[in-house]
């Protein structure tokens, strides 16, 4: 167990996360996770500390658990879409991403990211169904 309590955690968590290691920021974030485990923000930085050390399936869990606690989390939404992306979900993902250009349409990473995944949806359509696992056939 580190030293400190989750507020600390959360804040060398953050640190780390700032620093670019991710990998780290996921270890300490996880203790805090697991004695606040209704905080959105511990819940926000480690779904951040998992997509950012590339544990897409863990950054899903944990964007979709922040949703449960905030419903109206933009950037709730937006990190579930591009976790959802990365794991070629791309159907499930426009809708996440849509969601956060809706409530922040002030916000062009979300409109951009929104655009490039309808794209990719667009192609795979026009290449046909073998192309796309997750695309309506």
């Amino acid at each position: 167990m580190p030293d400190g309590g989750p507020f600390e955690w959360l804040r060398r968590g953050l640190d780390l996360l700032e620093r670019g290691d991710a990998g780290a920021a996921a270890v300490l974030l996880e203790h805090a996770a697991a004695r606040e485990p209704e905080s959105s923000s511990v819940c926000e930085a480690l779904a951040r500390a998992h997509y950012d050390s590339g544990r897409f399936e863990r950054a899903v869990t944990c964007f979709t658990r922040l949703l449960t606690l905030v419903p109206t989390s933009d950037y709730g939404h937006f990190g579930l879409g591009l976790a959802l992306t990365r794991l070629d979900r791309f159907e499930l993902a426009t809708e996440h991403l849509a969601m956060a250009v809706a409530m922040r349409p002030d916000r062009p990473e979300y409109v951009d990211r929104l655009k490039q995944a309808r794209a990719t949806l667009r192609a795979r359509r026009e290449a046909g169904p073998a192309t796309g696992r997750d695309v309506p056939r």
